[in-house]
């Protein structure tokens, strides 16, 4: 059993229609005992070969399981389950935000245990482009979901450019942060922005490598948001196992 669902798994990551000589290179398998698999997984409709090339790609009910899975997937309530472990494991606030009418919206709260003097609390909204939240939805969300509000910040900022100090005003200078956020797999900010406190931000990603929520650590030491630090790979690793977009590029520091 545990040989036929890894052959299902290999053949869920091929790009597409695949050979049973490539499969039985992939495996390890003998293409003898491939090809009985294949054929059940036919029969169930798992799998569906190809007319004249012969060969094998997922079929319907391979289809059907998935869309049930991702629609029984609860990103919120999930990471919301989680953040009191991370908080503690961490020593940082944890923020669970999601994208709603106004921008990032901080709907969970799990304080550390060491406690900070910050205005910010359920509900708060967090700006686009100059908090570590903002910034993690500006990398990985859909572009006309935060268009209006990138743009009345960005429009701002170039009428007080001390604003943004970190960030070159223009629109290549949004994608070089952008960018830089991705391959990093987490966006930070430093004490510039609120007076003390440092932060950390990284998304919880869907099928389509798109935030459904972005997860903030909030703290008061500089060293807790460097790439290397402790706390940057737990937030990493909380926020993959909470993803259901698991490609190791998405997160490449994690």
């Amino acid at each position: 059993m545990d040989a036929a669902l890894r052959l299902l798994r290999i053949l869920a990551d091929c790009q597409g229609p695949t050979s049973l000589s490539d499969l039985a290179k992939s495996s390890g398998m003998p293409p003898s005992k491939i090809h009985r698999y294949l054929s059940s997984f036919v029969n169930a409709g798992f799998v569906e070969q190809a007319g004249r090339s012969g060969k094998y790609d997922l079929g319907r009910s391979a289809l059907l399981l998935g869309l049930s899975a991702i629609s029984r997937h609860d990103f919120v309530n999930r990471a919301a389950d989680g953040m009191p472990d991370l908080s503690a494991e961490t020593e940082m606030t944890a923020i669970l935000s999601v994208w709603g009418s106004e921008g990032a919206t901080a709907i969970r709260w799990e304080r550390a245990p060491s406690p900070m003097v910050t205005s910010m609390g359920l509900g708060t909204t967090l700006p686009l482009l100059s908090s570590a939240t903002g910034r993690a939805f500006l990398a990985w969300s859909p572009e006309g979901a935060i268009e209006k509000a990138r743009n009345l910040e960005l429009r701002r900022a170039r009428r007080n450019p001390s604003l943004l100090p970190d960030i070159t005003l223009t629109e290549n200078g949004l994608k070089d942060l952008c960018y830089q956020i991705r391959e990093n797999g987490f966006a930070s900010v430093e004490g510039r922005y609120i007076p003390g406190l440092v932060a950390i931000a990284a998304p919880i990603l869907d099928w389509q490598e798109q935030a459904q929520a972005v997860v903030t650590l909030i703290g008061t030491d500089p060293e807790m948001i460097r790439k290397e630090a402790a706390s940057v790979q737990a937030l990493l690793r909380f926020c993959r196992e909470q993803s259901l977009f698991l490609d190791e590029g998405v997160t490449k520091s994690g």
